[in-house]
């Protein structure tokens, strides 16, 4: 089946962003940043692209993103079910960038996470910060360092992001 914009509407989507977050490689460091983020699937469904608004891109480069299951409970990564890629360059700011997928089926209720991962760029990511009485109710933010392969979650943060999904 052919996939045109008006088939795809969005099932998850959080857009406000107060903050950046940055991933990849910072030239000062000599771990790679990555950053992901949590989310839980409102219905049955096929989707085929994730998007994350890019605030700055500081050093362009490959981008990449891995769709992970995920266990909400334990807090741990499956693994990937998906993967994109994206050259971003520097007038990539300020927009939403979308990373086509090979369509995924998600299951309702089912939890599930997404990475962010660049070796060679360097790019802010818009996020939300929100206030310590009101957790984002779409997910928590994840992020790490390459190098340790450990992350922290968030509850209080959120990327800026869209799931759409193929009806």
């Amino acid at each position: 089946m052919q996939t045109t914009a008006h088939n795809i509407q969005p099932v998850i989507s959080q857009t406000e962003k107060n903050t950046t977050l940055w991933i990849g490689h910072l030239q000062t460091d000599s771990k790679d940043h990555d950053a992901g983020q949590t989310f839980t699937a409102p219905g049955d469904g096929t989707i085929n692209n994730i998007q994350v608004y890019s605030t700055l891109v500081q050093n362009p480069g490959d981008v990449s993103l891995s769709l992970h299951e995920f266990d909400s409970e334990n807090k741990t990564w499956g693994p990937a079910i998906a993967h994109a890629n994206v050259f971003l360059q520097k007038g990539d700011v300020a927009r939403w960038i979308r990373f086509y997928l090979q369509p995924v089926s998600l299951k309702k209720n089912a939890s599930y996470a997404f990475r962010l991962h660049s070796d060679t760029a360097l790019i802010g990511i818009g996020e939300a910060a929100s206030n310590a009485h009101k957790p984002f109710a779409t997910g928590q933010e994840w992020k790490g360092d390459v190098d340790s392969g450990k992350g922290y979650f968030f509850k209080y943060f959120n990327l800026a992001f869209k799931v759409e999904m193929i009806a």
